[in-house]
């Protein structure tokens, strides 16, 4: 069901609310902010809230203080960053309610940002009243934290239930506009690249792609689970040996959709520059690091032929090179095959930026959690929360 969108509010003399995901890495005691991408991401939401005669509100997460105020993980280098960004000033609170925060709430055409809101227990616990107390300070509620839209938090939830009007922002509105065109009726063929470490991580993902796309390219270690439930030698790669029922079905259930690697990139030890070959057969003592050649090739190929591409995790143990080469191969092929692309993950968000064509992807995703549940057919609480048109 589609969601109100910041562009559906009268903003205009309002306080505006909005959750935003300011969840960045700090570096030197939570001084130096190391990458200020989810800082920008919001930038386009909270300029039009300004530019619609709002008076900004800003909520964010940082870390996992587990629940108690630390100093290391305050928001005070994000409000800097973000005063630079803006070109104008930004109050920090000292906290996230309470009377001194209302003391210091916006004027239209001011931003106000909130202290770490999990400095409180009662946001992870979803508590009624400290949710209604952040919710008494708006009049209006904005959703922009994707990345935190699949977390029944008091922030993402429980106030919503105390504002007139819940929406989505600019960044969520782009975020659900992608993933639900490329997992409901997606320009066809339709393929699904999936990596990483475990099939236990992504079984959800398997099913519920697997019934929407043409073909699920897998791998990652992941892939070692499944060729090993075929009875093909895996050495000693990392395997879910509990997995394997599970993957023998999922490979029965969806014949001819699942495709798995023809060879491999082995080594005796996980080391960067590592000697290592490329095999069909891994051997006895040696495990399984990336996809070789002639899979580079097969899912090249299929990747080319498609019209939309949905990928989220690593073909290798992409942060030791050279067994980054399988990963950085399909980014290229993805950004040659201008389909509809959609890309989710950290590590595959990193192959696209060292394979040059970040500007080729149809869309980064920004949360990884949030981005896998949705892939997975699973409603997002943060979501669901807001209102409907």
């Amino acid at each position: 069901m589609a969601k109100l969108s910041i562009r559906d509010l009268d903003l205009n003399g309002k306080r505006v609310f909005i959750r935003v995901d300011f969840n960045v890495p700090l570096a030197n005691g939570g001084e130096e902010i190391t990458s200020d991408k989810r800082i920008r991401a919001s930038v386009p939401t909270i300029q039009y809230a300004l530019e619609h005669g709002a008076a900004v509100i800003l909520a964010s997460h940082l870390g996992r203080p587990k629940g108690k105020r630390n100093p290391e993980m305050s928001m005070k280098p994000v409000a800097a960053r973000l005063e630079q960004l803006l070109g104008k000033p930004v109050k920090l609170a000292r906290d996230c309610i309470g009377p001194e925060v209302e003391a210091m709430l916006p004027r239209p055409g001011e931003v106000l940002l909130l202290e770490n809101l999990r400095f409180h227990p009662e946001e992870e616990a979803n508590d009624p009243a400290f949710s209604e107390k952040l919710a008494n300070l708006c009049d209006l509620y904005v959703n922009d934290a994707f990345g935190s839209a699949h977390r029944a938090h008091a922030s993402t939830v429980g106030m919503i239930r105390f504002v007139k009007q819940a929406a989505a922002g600019l960044l969520m509105d782009q975020e659900l506009k992608y993933m639900t065109m490329v997992t409901t009726n997606p320009a066809r063929p339709c393929v699904a690249i999936l990596g990483g470490a475990k099939v236990s991580d992504k079984i959800e993902v398997i099913e519920n792609l697997s019934k929407v796309v043409d073909k699920v390219l897998i791998g990652g270690a992941m892939a070692y689970t499944f060729l090993k439930s075929q009875g093909q030698p895996v050495g000693k790669s990392l395997v879910e040996d509990d997995k394997l029922d599970l993957a023998k079905n999922l490979l029965e259930e969806f014949a001819g959709k699942l495709v798995l690697p023809v060879d491999h990139v082995v080594a005796s030890e996980l080391k960067e520059g590592a000697e290592h070959e490329t095999v069909t057969n891994i051997p006895e003592g040696k495990m399984g690091l990336d996809i070789g050649e002639k899979t580079i090739a097969q899912y090249s190929g299929i990747i080319r032929g498609a019209r939309t591409v949905i990928w989220n995790g690593p073909m290798g143990v992409f942060e030791k090179p050279p067994f980054d080469r399988g990963t950085v191969a399909l980014a290229r092929a993805v950004a040659e095959s201008g389909a509809i692309s959609v890309v989710g993950g950290g590590d595959s968000e990193k192959a696209i930026k060292s394979a040059g064509v970040s500007d080729k992807i149809s869309h980064v995703s920004t949360g990884g959690g949030a981005s896998l549940e949705f892939l997975s057919g699973i409603e997002l609480p943060g979501v669901a929360a807001l209102t409907d048109k």
